[in-house]
């Protein structure tokens, strides 16, 4: 019953399309190591280690999640956490280092699905921080979000890939959207929430709104910085 009446909320959907969406934008990586992985295995293998792969990294990630989500409860974390989440937000709007050409690919099925676990559990700190604040102690929206959004990446990894390379737009908007979580995700800590909801409710808007900007102003003016970086090497 209590199911129902949450997944009825406005608020539940608009939490689960931020999941998905966060979880896309910064599963992208993620989808390539997997594809790197399995490159030397024969096709019917390297199906079985993508689905197999795939298959363990959402339980895993789950799991992971659930703690972040419990985690989160205690004084300080969702401070800490929003100020993380906000570097990775900024992050995803600089140029990318490196194309995972050093992921260790494997001619053996079990070795293959080994590495995809490791490489995702490598790399899935970002996500798992985003994931949690996003979910707002909702274990049933995490584990729907979850749940659709990692076998989404996976299996859709070179359409994703094309789609956000062709509309760039799509990673300013889950980096503004990460910068909204952190702003929300800090005046929901228990150290300051009492305070904030008795005298600067309007921080409860204002705080995300601040995130998002930040995020795509400092995003923005560092990537140009790095850009300008680069062409001054070349021409050098």
């Amino acid at each position: 019953m209590e199911f129902l009446n949450e997944i009825q909320t406005t608020v539940f959907w608009v939490g689960l399309w931020q999941i998905i969406l966060v979880n896309i934008v910064l599963s992208g990586d993620n989808a390539v190591v997997i594809a790197l992985a399995a490159r030397s295995l024969p096709p019917r293998q390297q199906k079985q280690a993508v689905f197999w792969g795939a298959g363990a990294a959402v339980i895993m990630r789950i799991i992971l999640t659930i703690i972040a989500v419990e985690m989160l409860k205690w004084p300080w974390l969702k401070l800490i956490g929003a100020v993380l989440l906000l570097w990775i937000a900024v992050k995803l709007l600089l140029p990318e280092d490196g194309d995972g050409d050093d992921v260790e690919s494997s001619d053996n099925l079990w070795a293959a699905i080994k590495t995809i676990l490791i490489a995702d559990l490598v790399m899935s700190l970002d996500n798992v921080i985003a994931v949690a604040a996003a979910a707002k102690g909702s274990i049933t929206l995490l584990v729907l979000g979850l749940a659709i959004s990692i076998p989404l990446v996976i299996f859709g990894a070179t359409m994703l890939m094309k789609v956000m390379d062709r509309f760039p737009i799509i990673i300013t908007i889950g980096a503004g959207l990460l910068g909204w979580v952190s702003g929300d995700m800090a005046v929901t800590d228990p150290v300051v929430k009492v305070w904030v909801d008795a005298n600067a409710a309007w921080l409860h808007w204002a705080a995300p709104a601040a995130g998002a900007v930040f995020v795509i102003v400092t995003g923005r003016w560092l990537a140009a910085r790095e850009k300008k970086k680069e062409q001054v090497v070349d021409l050098a």
